[in-house]
Order: C-alpha cells, then sequence, then structure tokens
C-alpha cells in the first residue's frame, strides 16, 4: 500500500513551501541587502534543485549521468555568460 502514496512528491512539495516562506520572510524582516541576497539565492538553487530532482524525475531514468552532465554544462555557461558580462560591462575591463 505504501507503494501507493506518492510519499516523496508530498515530501518535496512541502519542503518547496517551506523554502517559499523563507524566501517570503526576507521581504516582511528588516535585513541587510547582503544577508537577503544571500538567503534568496540559497533558497532559489534549493528550490531547483528540489524541482528537477522531485518533480521532474531528473535521477530515475538510466540516463541520468547524461542529463546531470548537461545541467552541469548549463549551469557552467550561465555562469560564464554572467560573470563575463559583469566583467565587461561594469567593471570595465
Amino acid at each position: 500500500m505504501s507503494e501507493l502514496f506518492p510519499r516523496k512528491q508530498v515530501m518535496g512539495f512541502v519542503f518547496s513551501l517551506v523554502l517559499t516562506a523563507v524566501a517570503l520572510a526576507v521581504y516582511f524582516f528588516d535585513l541587510s541587502f547582503a544577508v537577503a541576497m544571500t538567503i534568496l539565492l540559497v533558497t532559489a538553487f534549493v528550490q531547483a534543485v528540489v524541482q528537477l530532482v522531485v518533480f521532474m524525475h531528473a535521477g530515475e531514468t538510466g540516463d541520468k549521468g547524461s542529463i546531470y552532465t548537461n545541467l552541469f554544462y548549463g549551469f557552467a555557461i550561465a555562469l560564464v555568460t554572467i560573470f563575463g558580462t559583469l566583467l565587461i560591462l561594469i567593471w570595465d575591463m
């Protein structure tokens, strides 16, 4: 009977709600900019991982290695693009 109940999805949903509440708390508490942005970035990345693993079933197929490799590659390209843009436009290098 326990395999009929989607325990993993329910726990992922509850964890997503907790992460959303933490991110919403940043709005209501008087935090410094650096602390608020750190909390928001951490909750955003953890939320993305929860969505990928629990709800999009990224690790449940036979080609999970290629899925995670593609995710890592996309993340690396995004970081290079962001920091390259900052380097050129803001830091005047």
